[in-house]
């Protein structure tokens, strides 16, 4: 039996309405990395310890992902999938039917060109409700808040991804093992957050 239309049908009605409002926010804003006319601008290339061209590649991995998946109607409607790539390792966080439905998710990011690791973390199950993703946006909100205060030089919070998945904090980044120590130490205590996972890669 596939996942309830219905229930999907409104999640995805909601998840397109959360977008278009966090892009108009980063839009309103008027920073971060804006991709136009594919050239990578904005403050958050000129901090990234990757390279402009690797921030594009990572947007165009997860793009590519994401987009296999919609064109396949099958995988389409027995899974609910976010694809994250940093430096070129794509974390996949979500949900499939069954076990056949998420090798083939993990299959189809490996198959990806440039990629070159994947990480997954997709769960067996019916995809989140709104409120839990409503929910764990605003965990991914309250750690991003957190890492402003962390007091390392030349630390810069904004070289840190942070995806969150069922109250399950996912980080991403280049970072020192001294920043990766104080950026878990501030996600794990904040109230919500059930686990942390680090998939930093270290300088």
């Amino acid at each position: 039996m596939g996942f309830d239309n219905t229930t999907k049908t409104e999640n995805n009605i909601m998840k397109k309405a959360m977008l278009l409002m966090l892009l108009l926010a980063v839009l309103l804003q008027g920073c971060g990395a804006i991709l136009f006319g594919g050239a990578a601008t904005g403050a958050a290339v000129i901090h990234d310890r990757r390279s402009a061209g690797t921030v594009l590649d990572d947007k165009n991995i997860q793009f590519k992902i994401l987009s296999a998946i919609t064109s396949d109607a099958d995988l389409n409607e027995h899974s609910s999938l976010s694809a994250t790539s940093y430096n070129y390792a794509v974390l996949l966080t979500g949900q499939a039917e069954n076990a056949s439905y998420r090798e083939r998710l993990v299959d189809l990011a490996r198959n990806t060109p440039m990629v070159k690791r994947v990480i997954d973390q997709i769960e067996i199950g019916y995809p989140s409700v709104f409120s839990q993703e409503t929910y764990d946006a605003y965990l991914t909100s309250k750690v991003k808040l957190e890492l402003l205060n962390i007091g390392l030089p030349s630390f810069d919070p904004t070289r840190v991804k942070v995806v969150t998945e069922n109250n399950v904090v996912y980080l991403m980044g280049l970072v020192t093992q001294e920043e990766a120590t104080a950026v878990v130490e501030k996600a794990r205590y904040i109230k919500g957050v059930e686990r942390v996972v680090k998939i930093f890669e270290y300088i």
